[in-house]
């Protein structure tokens, strides 16, 4: 580590603590040359997660564009904020530990999809009709039928 004082790269580490978030390690150092004493902090170097979407295209993993989809198809059902953000998180830790930095849109929606139809059955007909493009009222019933026979 290079001093901020007399840009010599030798120090010693005085103290070391975690920072209140828990997210990254404090250091209190001190110059071996000049006994000046300055603060580092350590963090983890994390690798965004990128979402494959249906042109090929990437872009970063949105939890809150994932959010807001879900609000969008529980639109006046009795569920909480909490419920989405929920699922939302549960939907980024299985994405992290199945795939390593690149996810299809495909398997985003699939997890979703699968956490939505636990909470509102209802909510996740409208979040599968807009992913998968219902355009005619027997898609929804040949969906809806296809629930029926899975329980």
């Amino acid at each position: 580590m290079v001093c901020p004082h007399c840009k010599a790269k030798e120090s010693k580490v005085i103290d070391s603590r975690s920072t209140a978030d828990g997210k990254s390690i404090r250091r209190r150092r001190e110059c071996l040359s000049c006994f000046g004493r300055f603060t580092t902090y350590e963090t983890i170097e994390t690798i965004p997660l990128l979402v494959i979407k249906k042109d090929k295209s990437r872009q970063r993993f949105d939890k809150e564009k994932l959010i807001t989809m879900l609000l969008r198809a529980c639109g006046k059902r009795p569920l909480a904020l909490d419920v989405f953000k929920k699922i939302v998180n549960e939907v980024e830790q299985e994405i992290l530990n199945q795939f390593f930095k690149e996810v299809p849109s495909s398997k985003v929606a699939e997890l979703t999809m699968k956490k939505l139809k636990d909470v509102d059955i209802v909510a996740y007909i409208r979040f599968a009709s807009v992913y998968y493009e219902f355009s005619t009222a027997e898609e929804f019933i040949r969906e809806i039928n296809r629930l029926s026979y899975e329980k």
